[in-house]
């Protein structure tokens, strides 16, 4: 199925009109995990697991493809999401839901509401699944705007019996008013520490530059990392992939940043983007 829509950006004053929501396709796979690749490099931690997480899910006899969709905008693939079965238990009680990730956007794309779309059109698709509900862990000042609620309203907690902030639950019918436990993902997902695994899908992709950063998560939310590449008084060009984002120094930076510095930023995609912070990849000391 083929749909096409307009993605508004919620970050910006925008609309894509040819940005087409689509099943993926086998043709599709390389281009769809070089994205994702993208989406995730240096996000978390030094490189990313995201695009051999793909394959895992595509391979899983618990896959949903029914729901699954790429977003494409003229032959390109710009955004992607994945959705798995899952359960939450409770004994001997065993309540089958939906899962997804990785929910991912090209970066050169990001901004224009290209994720939002996805989670619409998924969402929507997911109903008519007949699908109890969706519980997933992610960023939760991201998906409450697609009414996705703190999972601890539900009594419902991670595989360990954990709660917090980060597990998030969106009910789609009444049968899920019946459902309370601990959510449990596919197996399959177990094959994501296979280092050789990781190897071998990496080496068919373009070679890009690890970064680690002395503290926590590198790239949350809308803050990226990118390198200085030319000071215009007090402008800074800053490299992002392909992009080159023109940006201010933020008022609490405590180092003045020079062509060559990384640099961790907020890309305000409809204003005046900030550099935050500057620091040294620690791979490269």
């Amino acid at each position: 199925m083929v749909r096409k829509i307009e993605a508004c950006g919620v970050e910006k004053d925008t609309m894509i009109n040819n940005l087409i929501i689509r099943q993926e396709t086998e043709e599709d796979y390389k281009k769809t995990e070089l994205m994702i690749m993208r989406s995730f490099w240096n996000k978390y931690w030094p490189g990313c697991t995201e695009h051999l997480l793909t394959r895992i899910i595509r391979d899983s006899q618990e896959y949903i493809p029914e729901i699954s969709r790429i977003a494409e905008i003229d032959g390109q693939i710009v955004g992607a999401i994945y959705y798995t079965k899952a359960w939450i238990v409770d004994g001997k009680s065993r309540h089958e839901i939906a899962t997804f990730g990785p929910l991912a956007v090209e970066p050169t794309w990001e901004g224009n509401d290209i994720g939002g779309a996805l989670m619409r059109e998924t969402i929507k698709l997911a109903q008519k699944q007949g699908i109890a509900g969706i519980v997933i862990i992610g960023e939760p000042y991201y998906y409450p705007r697609f009414g996705f609620e703190r999972a601890s309203k539900y009594k419902i907690t991670d595989a360990r019996g954990k709660s917090f902030d980060e597990i998030m639950v969106l009910p789609l019918n009444a049968d899920f008013s019946l459902i309370r436990g601990k959510l449990i993902e596919s197996s399959d997902f177990e094959k994501l520490g296979d280092e050789a695994a990781l190897l071998r899908i990496s080496e068919e992709f373009p070679e890009y530059r690890k970064v680690k950063v002395k503290e926590g998560f590198m790239q949350i939310f809308e803050q990226h990392l990118g390198v200085v590449e030319s000071v215009e008084n007090d402008i800074y060009n800053v490299r992002y992939w392909e992009k080159l984002i023109p940006a201010k120094l933020a008022g609490d930076i405590n180092e003045k940043p020079k062509a060559g510095s990384d640099v961790r930023f907020k890309w305000n995609h409809g204003g005046e983007s900030e550099i935050t912070m500057v620091f040294k990849n620690l791979l490269e000391e």
